[in-house]
């Protein structure tokens, strides 16, 4: 915990540092970031925020945005929808900002969306995969595939690499986010598989052992865990404490399983946005001036927000405007490689792009690391 709100406060104070600079209104291009800086899921959102504050250095010290520099103003939101609303209402009307990236969960992102939709300000959310998030209208963008893909690409991996012919579930039933990759997976594994076990659980239970003695009972070849990973942690200690040796694949719910798990989660698999092993050119250099700067690997909240800023300046140069108007259409037929993939945007302005899988493994420390497994194509 004390590593934790030491990154908080760095990274806030980090953040007044790089926005206490900024040039005089007009004279910049200002550019809003909202998200978890504290509470909960703080974790997230100061490697979010350290990933647009990078983006945000690097542009300007490579001459800005037709020579403007970015300035970021950004709000915590605490994960809580509520002070989302007043985040955005800040930034949009006292800081006269009309392009946001954020906010960082679903939750937070949506409790935003009809108000970005009805002032004309353009948002993009860097992590918010739930397929509601861009139904508020065409100012609305997200950087991160959303929830029924990531199901999909937990089946194919399941059947297509791990060869699975048979697939056990364990979701929360009171969680949209778990509801939703379990049922996409269900629906893609069963195509050519079979789901012999589907069981559930609600938010906030600890004993998972009556739903594991029936899952060890199906005899399933593979588990999909669809949840954040603290109940992934719990359930998969009762899993291997039951003999269930089977691979176990989950989601990017399951960041931070590295530093809040043991060896229960080797042999398991998970989706996310970017591999930070990785060789191609644009993942190394981000992790490698990420490292320099804030000395960790990079998450792929960090990756997103980084993805989100450079696509905004991509898009104010292809518009030849600050205009958010103008920024929305040169954005939604844009087209171009990042951090996290080769992306354009659909009809709905969700990014089509692949996803990689990510491995758990132990290294020679003994410490458990993340390695790419493999891609899998949209």
């Amino acid at each position: 915990m004390k590593k934790v709100l030491g990154a908080v406060a760095l990274a806030v104070a980090g953040l007044f540092a790089f926005t206490s600079c900024g040039e005089k209104s007009g004279e910049t291009v200002k550019i809003g970031a909202i998200g978890p800086l504290s509470g909960a899921v703080a974790v997230y959102g100061v490697d979010c925020l350290n990933g647009i504050n990078l983006a945000a250095e690097e542009i300007n010290a490579a001459g800005g945005i037709n020579g403007k520099k970015i300035e970021i103003v950004s709000e915590d939101d605490e994960g809580n929808p509520e002070k989302s609303v007043n985040a955005y209402k800040k930034i949009v009307t006292q800081k006269k900002t009309k392009l946001i990236v954020g906010s960082l969960t679903s939750g937070c992102a949506m409790a935003i969306t009809s108000l970005a939709q009805a002032q004309k300000v353009l948002m993009i959310a860097p992590a918010a995969t739930a397929p509601a998030i861009t139904e508020a209208g065409d100012f609305v963008f997200r950087a991160c595939f959303i929830d029924p893909f990531q199901g999909t690409v937990g089946a194919k991996f399941a059947l297509e690499t791990l060869g699975a012919k048979k697939a056990a579930v364990l979701y929360d039933v009171g969680n949209d986010y778990s509801v939703g990759l379990t049922e996409n997976f269900v629906k893609t594994f069963s195509a050519s598989g079979t789901v012999v076990a589907k069981e559930s659980y609600s938010t906030g239970d600890k004993d998972f052992n009556a739903q594991l003695t029936k899952i060890k009972n199906s005899k399933p070849d593979v588990v999909y865990l669809p949840d954040y990973y603290g109940t992934v942690a719990l359930i998969a200690k009762q899993l291997r404490a039951q003999g269930i040796n089977t691979p176990i694949v989950g989601a990017d719910g399951w960041d931070g399983l590295i530093d809040n798990a043991g060896d229960e989660v080797l042999n398991g698999f998970y989706s996310n946005h970017y591999a930070a092993d990785a060789t191609t050119g644009a993942v190394k250099t981000f992790v490698e001036n990420y490292k320099a700067k804030y000395n960790h690997t990079p998450t792929a909240f960090a990756a997103l927000g980084y993805d989100a800023v450079y696509m905004i300046k991509d898009a104010i140069l292809a518009a030849g405007s600050t205009d958010s108007v103008a920024v929305r259409d040169a954005l939604a037929a844009s087209e171009g490689d990042y951090v996290t993939g080769h992306i354009t945007f659909d009809e709905k302005r969700n990014p089509v792009k692949s996803a990689v899988m990510l491995e758990l493994v132990k290294g020679a420390d003994g410490k458990l690391s993340t390695v790419y497994k493999t891609t899998v194509q949209p």
